[in-house]
């Protein structure tokens, strides 16, 4: 085998599991010129098409996906022993690429940032908000956070959040205005500031679950003014009286305690594990992980139980 074509086979897996030039081409910091020039030239080299590709799709022929399916696990090999040896001396070093939610990262994150890099000032984070339920683990991450725990192949989910649930709020000056529900069903009556998934593009329902039951939960749809993707414009518009909201109670924990919302249907809430961060694999892991998730698991156990639940 020529050598010199193990540099273009480690290109072409990236690209494969992109299926995007543009998207492997940020992930590896080159040039998407330099990415699709050197595809065609293996290619060439190989006598044999990858790859289909328009203006608008991608996607590997069955010679391509065949060679995928062989050098990919071997360049995930490579890559641990590589890692492996450069974390001999066993210090958290290098860039943890995290793909989490807005509210995880708000809620989980942000307010440790300082104190995490105090501790391991050798290890970067780079957060990639996505709220789409999308691969957690895409896109050249290291991690992912997500509420609830729903395991893919190959991945550990580690919890570090306390079980949550999912709270209904208003301002008080909304419910003096129109009354406080008693159950779900009173909602109908109600402005409700509903949530858009990204991707999907579905309304969330809100789940409830009936009073002194462990039974399945379920949903009510709702409707109300605004519709948003964005769970801190929700507590905005819930603080400026616009109507009642549904989120999990550690985002709307800070309001609550200040009184400038109000928590209702309480004994309807319906709960939740809480938020797990994914890896790939507890075997051969890096150190820079390691820490990240001791340093989360530390922050879950410290942190208080949500109040009015």
């Amino acid at each position: 085998m020529n050598p010199s074509l193990l540099p273009s086979l480690a290109w072409f897996v990236h690209i494969a599991q992109h299926l995007s030039f543009s998207r492997a081409a940020a992930a590896m910091g080159v040039s998407r010129a330099a990415l699709s020039q050197n595809l065609k030239a293996l290619e060439q080299e190989l006598g044999v098409r990858l790859l289909h590709r328009t203006t608008r799709h991608m996607s590997l022929t069955e010679a391509g996906q065949q060679l995928f399916d062989t050098l990919q696990p071997r360049l995930d090999d490579i890559q641990s022993a590589v890692r492996n040896l450069g974390e001999a001396v066993g210090v958290p070093a290098g860039l943890i690429r995290i793909n989490t939610s807005r509210l995880a990262s708000k809620a989980l994150i942000e307010p440790h940032l300082a104190e995490f890099q105090a501790r391991h000032p050798k290890v970067a984070l780079e957060l990639v908000m996505d709220d789409a339920m999308s691969n957690i683990i895409a896109d050249g991450c290291d991690a992912g956070i997500r509420l609830g725990q729903a395991l893919a192949d190959h991945v550990v989910a580690v919890p570090i959040s306390p079980p949550l649930s999912m709270a209904v709020v208003a301002s008080p000056a909304y419910l003096e205005r129109h009354g406080i529900p008693q159950t779900p069903a009173d909602l109908a009556a109600h402005h409700c500031i509903c949530f858009r998934f990204p991707g999907s593009g579905a309304l969330h329902d809100w789940e409830f679950s009936a009073p002194g039951t462990t039974g399945p939960h379920f949903t009510q749809a709702v409707s109300g003014p605004l519709i948003t993707n964005d769970p801190d414009g929700m507590t905005r518009a819930a603080l400026q009286g616009l109507g009642l909201i549904q989120l999990v109670d550690i985002a709307v924990r800070r309001p609550l305690a200040e009184g400038r919302l109000v928590r209702v249907l309480g004994d309807w809430a319906h709960h939740h594990p809480g938020f797990y961060l994914y890896v790939h694999s507890r075997e051969q892991m890096p150190a820079k992980m390691r820490a990240l998730i001791d340093f989360l698991v530390e922050k879950r156990d410290a942190s208080p139980q949500p109040p009015g639940r």
